[in-house]
């Protein structure tokens, strides 16, 4: 077992649910996956975590949103933790790097999303280069409201499966 997971499987659940909110800033599933505790197994959490998040509604997937930043800023709307705050800054790395005209791209696309939807644009940046980002931006302020929402809940899920993975320390 993971030393990481076998420390949390026993720490309090106000404690448990403390550190699970850095992978994903929605309350609900942070407690779906801490109520099933104890895992046996690192896949165990990653499994857990997936059907919690996929049976949590937009009320909560927008809880979780609220604890990104934009992307290319550095601060989220609703206060995070600083391991979440660590994370969004190396995950969104590139975007720093890029030339100007992409980066003002970026800016004025998240200005255009936000009114679109009411919300900030929400992608696992990791790994991707900034025209990419652009790219995904672009095509997906052309979606209908139902349809961003989910691509928004399937970029999260993304996310917090990412993020377990670091906390874990888990090499994929």
């Amino acid at each position: 077992m993971n030393n990481v997971l076998e420390r949390w499987n026993d720490l309090p659940t106000e404690a448990a649910i403390a550190e699970l909110l850095s992978s994903c800033g929605s309350r609900a599933w942070a407690n779906a996956v801490t109520e099933r505790r104890p895992y046996a197994a690192s896949e165990d959490l990653f499994s857990a975590a997936e059907i919690a998040w996929q049976s949590l509604g937009p009320e909560d997937w927008m809880e979780a949103f609220r604890s990104h930043p934009r992307i290319g800023e550095w601060h989220a709307e609703r206060s995070t933790t600083p391991t979440s705050a660590a994370w969004s800054a190396a995950e969104q790395k590139n975007i720093q790097q890029a030339d100007v005209g992409v980066r003002r791209a970026i800016e004025e696309g998240n200005m255009r999303y936000e009114e679109r939807f009411g919300r900030i644009f929400i992608v696992c940046a990791a790994g991707k280069q900034p025209a990419e980002i652009l790219a995904i931006l672009e095509r997906r302020l052309a979606n209908d409201d139902e349809t961003e929402m989910r691509e928004s809940a399937n970029q999260q899920g993304q996310i917090l499966q990412l993020r377990l993975r670091k906390w874990l320390g888990a090499r994929f």
